[in-house]
């Protein structure tokens, strides 16, 4: 598909107004949006077209949803022993690492901070447990996504399930440390791990960057209107 082409789906959907979720939960706003547009649901790393990725959020969620994701090299400590020091039971009695967390210490000691070209998670004891070079990340994210279609949705629920309208479309580009610092500032950035220890899993199932869905579009340096 191309931009042009985009456009004018885009705007017909747009018309449309509210339609009914295609799939219930948080990936249902994307799900939908590829469905009405008549493209096939893209679990491929990669541009979902040749010029851009397509991303569609929530236009006043609070949500958090996915910014970043994070492999093992971040920890500067084991995993293991993380668990060991940090964790907690869950509800079968396995000892995990299951936090989300923002700048205030949680009731493990743990939380995110924000430094020069750092982000950190910390324990108030003055451990870093993982960190993250800001501008590295930055870098690696836009030379996978250089372009981004981003696409926002009013939402209603009715009933059991939401309906969307999709009012709003915008190329956007350029992750900036600013717009990171800004969020981390005002509350709308966590971090989120979830670390089990047990014989199978010693790593990471999830180690990750949240963002305030509402604020998603500010992320970006670089945003034209389609």
């Amino acid at each position: 598909m191309t931009l042009s082409q985009f456009k004018k789906k885009f705007e017909a959907l747009r018309k449309k107004g509210f339609v009914k979720t295609h799939r219930k939960g948080p990936t249902g706003v994307g799900h939908t949006l590829e469905q009405e547009l008549g493209l096939t649901e893209n679990n491929i790393a990669g541009p979902d077209f040749k010029f851009a990725e397509l991303k569609a959020h929530r236009s006043s969620s609070g949500s958090l949803i996915t910014l970043f994701t994070f492999n093992r090299k971040v920890w500067k400590i084991k995993p293991i022993d993380a668990v060991k020091r940090y964790g907690t039971p869950d509800e079968n009695g396995r000892l995990g690492i299951y936090f989300t967390m923002g700048p205030t210490p949680n009731s493990a000691g743990l939380f995110l901070d924000f430094k020069d070209d750092e982000l950190a998670l910390r324990h108030r004891d003055g451990t870093s447990i993982a960190t993250i070079s800001v501008d590295e990340q930055i870098a690696m994210f836009n030379a996978d996504f250089p372009n981004i279609i981003l696409a926002s949705a009013d939402v209603e629920s009715r009933v059991a399930f939401e309906f969307f309208h999709f009012s709003r479309a915008r190329l956007v580009r350029g992750v900036s440390k600013a717009s990171l610092f800004t969020a981390f500032r005002n509350g709308d950035m966590k971090y989120d791990v979830r670390l089990r220890l047990d014989e199978k899993s010693r790593g990471a199932e999830n180690n990750r960057l949240l963002i305030n869905e509402c604020r998603l579009p500010e992320m970006f340096e670089y945003s034209e209107e389609l």
